[in-house]
């Protein structure tokens, strides 16, 4: 059971309803009970400087819900040393870790975002992350022990997170992916009411995957029911799969079902589900110096094998970066931060995204700049620490290419002073004139 804290920081006073639970001791359980802030023993005691923007994002992440619910109760913003003119949003792998231990800048990085910099700022700051398979509440206790900083589940988007959105408009759905049960419980999480897993369809007809065999543990986890009597009306594909050969096969034989229906075979093959997959990485950055394949191979290999069975063009549909929703949803999150903080509808003037892989953090980034929906600038940083090498040149473009996060964090802060300080020396100048002239 989580350890909570409601002890008074040196800085500002945890918001009345917003839990610390400590980083060691919560689980996704006690996350998904309400607002809540995930906390280092360290700093159990006494906030530390991330406390501020930890607890306010995940506030802003609970209003952007109940707007969508048609629930929001107004908000009066309170005194913050947070700027709001600016904010990053970082990936996770090859950026901040990499093979599951923190990258040695991503910890100063932090530091100074939440207040250890010349200027004595704070900068609001989410994760936005391709990786799959575990809920925002996973990603945010995984995060806190390994950077050992306060952070909170409403500064995290996964590939899968827009997914949730889609519960209500599906019923049966097959998810795909991940360790063991963690990838049902996900979309549980999202409000799916009746969530089918490989293993499920392996239980019901063990001849469903020849070359697999359910081990005891799945046998004991996978639910039983008769397949023949169920459809199916969307694949989800919410991380990347453990058994690419058995996922691959009753993936195959949803599409070409009719209706869904395990068993059956369309005549035009165009009567299965759809099918959706939670990013479209081809390769990923992992503790190998090599990269490694990703779900947007799956992709490919699902979009192939379909065509060659069938003749057809299979039509898939990708979330995660580089898909302009993911970027509208972060945008979502920063402005309702920015109103509950400061008063101001509207999102940050700059969002400075730090990623590592060119195809989608740098093309998302991009595309997303340069698109109608942006209400504000996306800036893009691409780091030397993940996916993308030094000596090779990237098929998309970023503003800037820099050696790692910390640098990153340097570099935007650095272009947000020095257009400060031009902006005040116009006001400056300006006021200058008009007094000359009014003197005149």
């Amino acid at each position: 059971m989580a350890t909570a804290s409601t002890l008074s920081p040196y800085g500002a006073r945890p918001k009345a309803g917003v839990r610390r639970l400590s980083s060691m001791t919560a689980t996704r359980e006690d996350l998904a009970k309400g607002p809540s802030v995930v906390v280092p023993p360290k700093h159990m005691m006494a906030p530390s400087n991330a406390h501020e923007v930890a607890e306010a994002m995940e506030m802003a992440k609970h209003h952007v819900d109940q707007i969508a619910s048609g629930e929001i109760s107004p908000t009066t913003p309170q005194p913050t040393t947070t700027t709001d003119a600016f904010a990053y949003a970082f990936d996770i792998d090859g950026v901040l870790i990499r093979g599951g231990k923190p990258i040695p800048e991503a910890v100063e990085a932090m530091k100074v975002l939440n207040g250890q910099n010349e200027w004595g700022i704070k900068v609001p700051y989410i994760f936005v992350t391709n990786g799959g398979g575990k809920t925002e509440e996973e990603r945010c206790l995984q995060l806190s022990q390994q950077l050992e900083i306060e952070v909170s589940p409403g500064q995290f988007i996964c590939g899968h997170t827009p997914m949730r959105e889609m519960a209500e408009h599906y019923n049966t759905v097959l998810v795909v992916g991940g360790e063991g049960e963690k990838c049902r419980l996900v979309a549980e999480g999202y409000g799916f009411k009746d969530v089918v897993t490989p293993g499920d369809i392996i239980k019901d007809n063990q001849d469903t995957t020849p070359f697999r065999k359910l081990t005891d543990d799945e046998i004991k986890n996978s639910k039983a029911r008769n397949f023949s009597e169920v459809d199916i009306e969307a694949i989800f594909v919410f991380a990347d799969s453990r058994d690419w050969a058995g996922d691959q096969q009753i993936i195959l034989d949803l599409l070409m079902s009719k209706n869904g229906r395990l068993g059956t075979r369309s005549e035009t093959f165009d009567e299965g589900p759809p099918i959706f997959f939670s990013h479209n990485d081809v390769v990923w950055s992992t503790s190998h110096e090599l990269t490694r394949i990703g779900m947007g191979a799956l992709r490919a290999s699902l979009e192939a094998m379909f065509k060659a069975v069938t003749g057809k063009e299979l039509r898939t549909t990708a979330f995660g970066k580089p898909q302009i929703g993911t970027f509208q949803f972060a945008t979502r999150l920063l402005q309702q931060w920015r109103k509950d903080t400061h008063g101001i509808d509207s999102p940050p003037e700059t969002v400075y995204f730090v990623g590592d892989t060119p195809e989608s953090d740098i093309r998302g980034t991009n595309e997303y700049n340069e698109s109608p929906l942006s209400e504000n600038t996306w800036y893009s940083i691409l780091v030397r620490t993940g996916v993308y090498r030094k000596g090779s040149r990237p098929q998309f473009e970023p503003k800037v290419t820099v050696d790692n996060v910390l640098d990153a964090v340097h570099h935007g802060m650095q272009l947000e002073m020095t257009k400060l300080i031009r902006n005040k020396t116009v006001a400056s100048s300006r006021q200058d004139g008009e007094a000359i002239m009014e003197e005149t």
